[in-house]
Parts: C-alpha cells; structure tokens; sequence
C-alpha cells in the first residue's frame, strides 16, 4: 500500500526514485548486496504489477519501474554468478579478449586457463542447481525468478564459450580439450531448468 500512496504522491520518475532511496534507508541492516537487491527486484516486480491493475494511469511510471527492474536484475544476474564461477568471469573480463599471438608483455598460458577449466567442470551442475534453488526461494513472482535464472544461465553460456574461444587461439590449448563441458550440455542444462522452475 505504501507503493501506491509514493506512486501517487510523485509524478515524475526522478521523485520516485527519490523516494525509494528513503525507502531503503530507512531498512533494517541489509548485511548483503544480494539481500537488498532482491527486495528491490521483487518490490519493483510488484509494484508494476499494481501499475498495470491501476490501468493507463500508471504508464509513464511502470516504465521508469521497468528500467529499474531490469537494470538490478541484470546486476542481481552478475552478483549470482560470481558468487559460483568468480574465477572464471574474473577471466573472461580482463583476459579472454587479449590476443595470445600478439606478443603482449603476459600473454594467456594453459596453465593459467587449466584450473579454471577444470573447476567450470568438476562443479557446473551442482553450481546450477545451487542458482536454481536461490532463485527459486527468493521471488515471490515465478515468473519472474525463471526469467532471472534462464537470463543468469545464458550469460554463464556466454562467458564459458568465451573461455572456449579464447583456449583455440592459445598455444597448446587443445590439451584441455577433453576437460572442457560441451556447449550442447550446458544448453541441455539451460532448456532443463527453464521447464523446471
């Protein structure tokens, strides 16, 4: 109800956002980023639903909530997966698009790739199946938790084709050949959880 009442007293999206940093403020001690972003994520979920039941009214202001839903659920995404694979985006952030061929001053080594590797295939599943029941017991709209964990799962795909890609350019890379996942094996996963959810 307290939504409503910010929602109407404010008419521009600015005011809003004002509002909720109150709001927040005013919270008891939220310990973890993670904790707050999920009060945010599922506050905001709910708020546009309210707007979508208040009619045209509330147009303007469901699409500033929008942006700020997704814009946390895109953070939320980064937050769950660092907490499982840190290692491996770590990688792919500051190393995967350097060249190996280029001559730089440290250039990628299989030994530096190898535990990364191994470790994206020795905990993968469990990993997964850790995400799927943080998010399956942190939202209370089901929608909107599956499409949060199918956005997590595809960009764990992007960031591990990446380490994929990024083995073919470097020399000897192929020796880790058998200890990578396949593609089609994570897709599998992916499809899976995405029914499950």
């Amino acid at each position: 109800m307290w939504i409503m009442e910010m929602v109407s007293y404010n008419s521009t999206w600015k005011d809003c956002e004002c509002q909720w940093t109150i709001c927040l403020s005013s919270l008891p001690n939220c310990s973890r980023n993670q904790s707050l972003r999920l009060f945010l994520i599922n506050n905001y979920d709910m708020t546009i639903a309210v707007l979508k039941e208040a009619g045209p009214d509330g147009g303007k202001i469901q699409m500033h909530f929008e942006e700020f839903l997704k814009s946390n659920t895109a953070i939320y995404v980064e937050e769950l997966l660092a907490e499982h694979f840190h290692d491996l985006i770590k990688f792919v952030k500051t190393r995967a698009s350097e060249d190996p061929c280029s001559g730089s001053e440290r250039p990628i080594t299989v030994s530096e790739v190898e535990s990364i590797v191994k470790d994206f295939g020795s905990r993968w599943k469990a990993a997964i199946e850790l995400m799927h029941n943080d998010v399956s017991t942190s939202f209370s709209n089901f929608l909107c938790g599956m499409e949060i964990l199918r956005a997590a799962l595809t960009q764990l795909l992007l960031y591990y084709t990446r380490l994929s890609d990024c083995m073919k350019k470097i020399a000897g890379g192929s020796a880790l050949n058998k200890d990578l996942v396949s593609i089609s094996s994570i897709m599998y996963e992916i499809r899976k959880y995405s029914r499950t959810f």
